[in-house]
Parts: structure tokens; C-alpha cells; sequence
């Protein structure tokens, strides 16, 4: 049985809303994400599904409604705009409300200061009626956040209490996106990257910037590429990146592929992007497991430049970005040896590439290639080892028929060397514990 490929495509962000909005679109049972959301142990909430128009283009919104209790405290607009409470949409039709039972006996009045951390989420999520694979996927959301949230503020994941995490209408988000993930049998998610803004933001702790802490955190934490754009504004949000580190397998797409099906979730937010995820069913084309893209080579050949200054150039290149940098030993004019300086990136980073290298070493040119290349399916995750947890890459090698491809793993060089200073080994120990562990 071939496996469901589904490809979120997040030109203008991603928030939780947008993402459940776009798997409904797609096909995801209403009936059974509102049975599991009516099961939560929580009150105050009603949801609304419905079909707006965004940049003229017809889109499905989901949107998590607080009663007067929980408004002030736990709204996503309130907790990073203050008193914005603007919620329009162009054109809505088709509206349907469903409101929460409340078979719990909860006071609607009694919990609205609570500050909840990942204890009492983890609690919630037991206590409803969800799918193994569903609480699970919630709970993977919940970590990555809570954990993103607790270096923002100097905690961690067990004292960490904020108001993201605890919010009502972020609980229901994240529910309600594992669920539909789950309800639609997908199997591997496919992510490139996310699209965020620029500029600043205002929310319970002050002015922030973008993309605030606690996106930044999940990026750097969870390997997310970042693409940042010139529309002003905040288009990331920290629940958004966290479903996207906790479902994505894989940021490349097979080289050609088939769309099944597609949908299309809208944001609440107007600004200068329209703000939604399209979500698609995807079939590759072919057996390879491979993408390809472009990529560029910078060279450049240097004969005065001294040790220090070609390792500390090497070091500021892959800071900026650089996908490798290396050195080529060469002979050049009047018998003088030397290197040949070779620099591969993405093409958007060719001018600040180039500027380190002006300013660093002593050239005068650069050569620029463009150059096709393949790639194989890849993906990180994480193995319980003796010594600890260590990230692997997980790639899939190319097959000619529709079998199933032979897949490798290669332990990840920062994992073990952090294995081996907390441990006291040698590196060679870890890589072998490592390498035990692994289930090819």
C-alpha cells in the first residue's frame, strides 16, 4: 500500500487555524474532530467552520470561539496585539457553529487566570477521546513548544508556565490539527520551509521581534528552514512552527509529482500577505526517492592569504549560511602555490556570501556557477541510545521499481560529539553505541 504524501505549502506563514482549516479542505471528517474536541476537559469554547474568500480565492477558516471568561485571557489576538480583537474576513458564507459540550462541570469563570504548563496539558490531552496516533502527535506539538517557550523564558519544560501553551483556543488548535492528520492517514508531510515577515511585535511581554523567541527557538532547535521575506509583519506563530517541526518527515519534494487533492486554509490576520496554507495530497511520479534543485558555486583563487584568515573567512561563510565551503590546493602564475576558495548556496544567498568574501580575503573576483543537482529524500529524527539521545539523517536511496527503497542512516556529528562529552568517551565509542541502536 503506497503512503500518503502530504505536501503544506506555507508561502504566507502558518498558524494552527490555518493548518486545520486547510486538512478540512482537504478532506478531514468534521463529524470526528468535533467528537474529539467536544471530549476535551475544557469549557468556555465553541468552533466555527466556514468558507471565506482570501486574495479572491475561496478558502475554509476554522476558528476557535472564547466565551466572555476566557476571551480576555487566552485569545491568540489579545495574547500578541493587546486589545485587538479584529477578526474580519471578506465574503463568509456557509457558517456553521458547533458549541463544545460541557458535560465536565467546570466553572466558565473559575479558570481564567491559570497559566497552564505542559503538566496539566498532557492531562487534558489523557482525558479526552482521541486516537493513540493523535494524542501522540498533540503531545510531540506540545513539547517542541513548551520547550521553545521555556529557553525564551530562562525556564524549563516542567516549571515553564505562559500563556501560549495554556491558552484555550491554542489547546483547541493543536487538537484539532493532530486529529485531522491523523483522520486523513497521512503518513509523511513534506515541508520546505516557512515563509515569516519582518519588523516587530507587541504581546504580553513587550515589543518583540520577528520572528519571536519562541519561533526563533523552534527553528534552531527542530532544524526548520526559515525563509524571511519583505511583507511587515508576524506570519509564523509559535504553534504553527511547532506543528510543523513535530509532523514534518522530510523539506524535498520528489523531482515530479501528481496533486490528488488540495486544500486551502485560511488566516484571520490582514496584512500585506494573504495569509493561508494550502495543503496537497501529493503522488511521486516516479521510484526515485529524489529531488533536484539549483545551487550555486562561488570560487575564487588565493595565493596571499595567510592560515588564519582562510579559516576564519571558512568559519563566517558557514554562519551565513553556506551549504559547504572548501579548499583546494592549486598551483597559479609565477610557480605560486595557492588555494582554490569553493563556496556552495542557495542563489538568494549569493550577495551576502560574496561580501564576507571581499571583505575577509584578499581577492579581487569571483567566479559564479550555477549547477543542477539531485537529492535524496532525507529526514532527522531522534534515537534512544545507552549513552543518551542522538539525531541520525535518515535518507532513502533511489529505486528503479516500486518497491520499497533501501533506506540508510548517519548519526549527526554535533549529536555525538555532545554524547561524547557527556559521557567521557571517545568518538568512535559513541558512533558504534549509536550505530547499535539504528533499525535500517
Amino acid at each position: 500500500m503506497s503512503k500518503k504524501t502530504l505536501y503544506l505549502e506555507c508561502y504566507s506563514g502558518i498558524s494552527g487555524d490555518m493548518v486545520t482549516a486547510a486538512l478540512l479542505d482537504l478532506g478531514a471528517d468534521e463529524a470526528v474532530l468535533r467528537k474529539a474536541l467536544a471530549s476535551l476537559p475544557l469549557d468556555g469554547f465553541s468552533i466555527k467552520i466556514s468558507h471565506v474568500k482570501k486574495s479572491g480565492l475561496d478558502a475554509c477558516d476554522f476558528d476557535v470561539v472564547l466565551d466572555a471568561a476566557h476571551e480576555n485571557h487566552d485569545h491568540d489576538m489579545t495574547y500578541l496585539y493587546g486589545d485587538y480583537h479584529e477578526h474580519t474576513h471578506e465574503h463568509h458564507h456557509d457558517h456553521e457553529e458547533h458549541h463544545a459540550d460541557a458535560p465536565h462541570g467546570h466553572d466558565h469563570n473559575a479558570h481564567h487566570h491559570e497559566h497552564r504548563g505542559l503538566h496539566e496539558i498532557l492531562d487534558i490531552l489523557n482525558r479526552a477521546e482521541l486516537t493513540d496516533r493523535a494524542r501522540a502527535t498533540a503531545v510531540r506539538i506540545f513539547t517542541i513548544l513548551g520547550k521553545a517557550e521555556a529557553k525564551a523564558h530562562g525556564a524549563t519544560l516542567e516549571t515553564v508556565h505562559f500563556h501560549e501553551i495554556g491558552a484555550v483556543d491554542s489547546i483547541v488548535d493543536i487538537t484539532a490539527a493532530a486529529v485531522c492528520l491523523d483522520n486523513l492517514g497521512i503518513d509523511e508531510v513534506i515541508i520546505p520551509a516557512l515563509y515569516e515577515g519582518t519588523g516587530t511585535v507587541r504581546c504580553a511581554h513587550g515589543i518583540l521581534p520577528i520572528p519571536v523567541p519562541a519561533v526563533a527557538n523552534i527553528a534552531a532547535a527542530e532544524h526548520l528552514t526559515l525563509h524571511i521575506t519583505h511583507a511587515h509583519g508576524e506570519y509564523v506563530t509559535p504553534t504553527g512552527a511547532a506543528i510543523a517541526a513535530a509532523v514534518r518527515t522530510s523539506e524535498t519534494l520528489p523531482s515530479a509529482f501528481t496533486v490528488e487533492k488540495i486544500g486551502l486554509g485560511a488566516g484571520k490576520r490582514e496584512q500585506e500577505l494573504p495569509g493561508f496554507v494550502r495543503a496537497m495530497l501529493i503522488c511521486p511520479t516516479s521510484g526515485f526517492h529524489t529531488a533536484q534543485d539549483t545551487i550555486c558555486k562561488l570560487e575564487t583563487n588565493l595565493d596571499d592569504c595567510t592560515g588564519e584568515a582562510l579559516g576564519y573567512v571558512m568559519e563566517r561563510l558557514l554562519a551565513a549560511g553556506a551549504r559547504d565551503v572548501y579548499y583546494t590546493p592549486i598551483q597559479m602564475k609565477k610557480n605560486r602555490p595557492a588555494f582554490l576558495l569553493s563556496v556552495l548556496c542557495l542563489q538568494e544567498d549569493i550577495p551576502a556570501m560574496e561580501q564576507i568574501i571581499f571583505a575577509e580575503t584578499t581577492t579581487i573576483g569571483i567566479r559564479r556557477t550555477e549547477m543542477a543537482r539531485s537529492i535524496l529524500t532525507r529526514r532527522l529524527r531522534t534515537v534512544q541510545t545507552p549513552l543518551g539521545c542522538a539525531q541520525v539523517k535518515e535518507c532513502a536511496l533511489p529505486c528503479e521499481d516500486s518497491g520499497t527503497p533501501e533506506t540508510r542512516c548517519y548519526p549527526e556529528y554535533e549529536s555525538l560529539r555532545e554524547l561524547c562529552r557527556a559521557n567521557g568517551c571517545s568518538y568512535q565509542d559513541a558512533l558504534r553505541t549509536v550505530l547499535k541502536e539504528l533499525v535500517i
